[in-house]
């Protein structure tokens, strides 16, 4: 039983996948956010987008608050 483990471990540290938004091939492992922590190590618990696309994605999706408009109380 153990080894079946390891035989496991071994075929999805040498696992490679490709971002779906940069379209390059990268370690799944390294290069990746889990998804689901809950079911194990997997490739299927690993996102389809790399660490570094999602950075950027979030970061440009992010609420932009300038300087020039501050917050004041509502007119009533």
């Amino acid at each position: 039983m153990e080894l079946d483990k390891q035989i496991k471990l071994s075929h999805l540290l040498l696992a490679d996948r490709k971002c779906r938004t940069c379209g390059q091939i990268k370690n799944l492992i390294d290069e990746f956010y889990r998804t689901r922590k809950d079911r194990g190590p997997v490739s299927s618990s690993y996102s389809y987008e790399c660490k570094e696309c999602t950075v950027k994605r979030v970061t440009k999706k992010r609420k932009n608050y300038s300087l020039s408009t501050e917050w004041q109380y509502p007119d009533w």
